[in-house]
């Protein structure tokens, strides 16, 4: 999983001043997770302070309102409930302003200019830079049961001739055709790697992100499957394409998509399974709280509140007979939960009611409720086809040995017995070679998919389309 921190910006503005202009444009780039999101203030005078609008030009989003802002002695706060976000900074003689942005208790520096601010330029040595060796194609198909438009990359080793093929599916978070997060893009090293070594590759923005059509928000994992059903389709018709020798490569929670496809379609020659998981989402998710608190210094009084909240919350997600009952019990159980202070921490500047709204609108999202309480088994148990399932041995998302063993364990219960499965040594949950495998290290480390792992991935597909 790599569900990652988004940002949705609205903000606004009241302020007083004393002495110093703050009106005007304010330039700023947030970094967090490896991204760097610019954002722009536009502060005015008005007759009881100021108002203010505020651009995300990365996001593509301008204009939006400020919810409150206050300007005394140098200080200058930005605030808003909901998502809760606040930025506060100090004016400086220079003319600048030095702040931090904050977000669910976290804090991240941002400094504010009237000038333009220039993102870092990052290091990421695999990326691989045009002309490509190789033939791409910019493409489009359509997902005929959702009634959307998918929009794409295919890369082919030559113009002419015909190829094996795979599909990559990205893991959860709206992301576009290359993976493209925390300033790394995997998904275009893999397809540079396996298209330069005879391997078709289709890669393809997910729904209502970057050219592909749809709703990210409303959908679930079984809408996301048609959408690679869809893929599976569209490379069908293309003649450069082997039909016999199609397979699916899914990272995190593509590895729950991959088997879901390949156990209902017989065009589905392969599939690769990278960081994919065997086990029930609720209990994914409690491991992932576990190992990455541990990381992150959270004391195991706190892990232990936390785990008791959670399997609450997801208990109620799974017995839940209706979706007002179950947003009515998870406000009651989360209001219980934090006026005993049993784990949930609401960050300063928060009423209790928003951050209680917040917390169970998270939780009734659509994609959280079938994440819960799906079993990935149940597809594994139906596939097939050959399948190779690489995880990481340092990796604190989906742990290696509880998810090598449970998709090995339901693949052998259906009979399948062409199955290799791999932990590969000091690799996290993007396959990189780190330190200790927190999602931290991710954007700090400059490789951005191991060449072990493309090695290996690459000398399955060999054998397989050879066949």
């Amino acid at each position: 999983m790599k569900r990652i921190v988004s940002f949705i910006f609205i903000f606004g503005a009241i302020s007083t001043i004393f002495g110093q202009d703050i009106t005007g444009t304010w330039n700023g780039v947030l970094k967090v997770q490896g991204m760097q999101l610019s954002l722009v203030f536009h502060i005015n005078k008005t007759e009881k302070g100021f108002s203010s609008t505020m651009d995300s030009p990365d996001q593509k989003a301008f204009g939006m309102p400020v919810t409150t802002t206050n300007f005394e002695n140098s200080k200058l706060i930005i605030a808003i409930a909901n998502p809760r976000i606040e930025y506060e900074g100090f004016l400086g003689a220079d003319g600048s302003i030095i702040g931090n942005f904050k977000q669910s208790g976290q804090s991240f520096p941002m400094n504010l200019s009237k000038g333009k601010v220039e993102k870092e330029i990052i290091k990421r040595p695999q990326e691989p830079k045009k002309p490509y060796s190789y033939y791409t194609e910019d493409v489009v198909f359509e997902n005929k049961v959702a009634d959307i438009s998918l929009a794409g990359t295919l890369s082919l080793p030559t113009k002419e001739g015909v190829f094996p093929a795979v599909i990559l599916i990205s893991g959860s978070g709206a992301q576009n055709r290359d993976e493209e997060l925390l300033g790394h893009k995997p998904f275009l090293v893999i397809a540079d790697y396996l298209t330069k070594n005879g391997i078709a590759v289709l890669r393809f923005d997910d729904r209502g992100t970057a050219m592909s059509k749809g709703n990210y928000v409303t959908a679930t994992t079984l809408d996301f499957a048609t959408d690679v059903e869809a893929a599976v389709l569209y490379l069908l018709t293309r003649k450069e394409i082997d039909q016999n020798k199609i397979g699916l490569i899914g990272h995190s929670e593509g590895g729950i998509i991959a088997p879901m496809v390949a156990a209902k379609s017989k065009k589905v020659s392969f599939i690769i399974l990278l960081a994919g998981t065997g086990i029930p989402g609720d209990e994914l998710l409690l491991l992932q709280q576990e190992l990455i608190g541990k990381a992150s210094g959270i004391s195991d009084e706190d892990l232990k509140k936390s785990e008791i909240i959670n399997k609450e919350v997801s208990k109620i997600v799974k017995e839940a007979t209706s979706s007002d009952l179950m947003k009515k019990e998870l406000t009651d159980y989360i209001t219980k939960s934090v006026k005993s202070d049993s784990g949930l921490k609401i960050p300063d500047g928060i009423s209790e009611s928003d951050f209680i709204e917040a917390k169970v609108a998270e939780i009734m999202i659509p994609w959280m409720q079938f994440f819960i309480k799906y079993n990935p088994a149940q597809a594994l148990e139906k596939v097939k086809c050959p399948v190779l399932a690489l995880n990481g041995e340092k990796d604190m998302q989906v742990p290696s040995k509880v998810n090598l063993e449970a998709i090995n364990k339901a693949l052998a219960k259906g009979g399948n017995k062409k199955v290799t499965s791999k932990e590969l040594p000091n690799l996290n949950h993007l396959f990189q070679e780190c330190k200790t495998g927190s999602p931290q290290e991710y954007s700090e480390i400059e490789q951005t998919f191991s060449p072990l792992a493309l090695t290996e991935i690459l000398n399955w597909i060999q054998v397989q389309t050879k066949k």
